[in-house]
């Protein structure tokens, strides 16, 4: 008998659902409106709805479900499967979204997961890391997310909110970070660190031919710095140089940490494509140490936008095989 999973990566804005075979196959997959406003309630239905259909369209019926996997943003407590709060789902507080959601699809074992741990874990599982045991996964978008894979296995910590990756401290005592610290590798490797440190310049009155973007429209975003350090503008280049930096002083240091086989990087931000990576990596070569040669692979992810939706359903399997739920 085939197996099937389904998984779930619920964002603020959309909820995409997928359903897989035992082998990993997208089945069939879909996105609705997450109508975060309406509700918990209503929320749920929705990806009860979808999942539910994702079935009915493949010709399967519930008992083909082994198990259902979700990806949801923090902070929750992943083990109980509750969201505790809700920065894009204000009316989710101590929400039992995982046993809400199983009770819907018939029942089924259901595993709750942040979103960077269940993106880590598909692109480890069927993505660049799926030949090694040891990864480490960064997201670079508004701000700098995480997962870390040590020895096959997620490291979730002592409350399940491990692997914070863009708030390891890379610059004591340097820019604020919205997280309350100072000198996060957030504060200076992500796209809106890189797009307001150009700001920044700009008004203290450096020269840079994004000058006129900032008046035209009023903002720089990361697009443009990496677009205008492509065309020899100086201090664009000497932002997107720092941007770089910090995301290799960050290799360095879970290097040391969990010597992964692979650091991946995935995000709007590596549409820069070699741009972003040929820095990364000699800034990584001109940091670390001389005492061996490194072979950690620095690369982008290959999944894309079902990475969500691939790892709830993957990690849901892998729960499964090892007695977790």
């Amino acid at each position: 008998m085939t197996e099937y999973f389904i998984g779930v990566d619920l964002g603020g804005t959309n909820i995409k659902v997928g359903c897989f075979d035992q082998q990993m196959n997208l089945v069939a997959k879909t996105s609705v409106p997450t109508g975060a406003d309406m509700g918990p309630e209503a929320v749920v239905e929705r990806i009860v709805e979808a999942g539910n259909s994702l079935l009915k369209e493949s010709s399967l019926k519930i008992d083909d479900l082994i198990a259902i996997g979700i990806g949801t943003p923090g902070p929750a407590d992943y083990p109980k499967g509750i969201i505790i709060k809700s920065t894009n789902m204000p009316k989710f507080v101590n929400t039992p979204l995982r046993d809400m959601v199983a009770s819907g699809l018939g029942n089924k074992p259901a595993i709750l997961e942040n979103d960077a741990n269940v993106a880590c874990w598909g692109e480890f599982a069927m993505g660049v890391g799926k030949e090694v045991t040891d990864m480490i996964f960064m997201t670079l978008g508004t701000g700098i997310g995480g997962g870390v894979v040590c020895n096959g296995e997620l490291v979730r910590g002592v409350g399940g909110n491990a692997a914070e990756l863009g708030h390891v401290i890379i610059y004591p005592g340097g820019r604020a970070c919205n997280c309350g610290q100072r000198g996060c590798v957030e504060a200076y490797g992500s796209a809106n660190s890189t797009a307001a440190r150009a700001t920044e310049a700009i008004q203290a009155g450096e020269d840079s031919s994004l000058k006129k973007i900032l008046e035209k429209h009023r903002e720089i975003t990361c697009k443009d710095v990496f677009q205008h350090a492509e065309n020899g503008d100086t201090l664009a280049s000497e932002i997107v140089e720092g941007t770089a930096e910090a995301l290799a002083l960050m290799c360095v240091n879970m290097l040391h940490t969990t010597e992964p086989a692979c650091v991946v990087f995935t995000g709007g931000m590596i549409a820069a494509g070699d741009a972003l990576l040929t820095r990364i990596q000699r800034h990584f070569d001109q940091l670390i140490w001389i005492l061996k040669k490194e072979t950690v692979k620095i690369c982008f992810a290959t999944l894309g936008e079902d990475t969500g939706i691939i790892g709830a359903a993957s990690l849901a399997q892998h729960a499964m095989q090892q007695g977790q739920i």
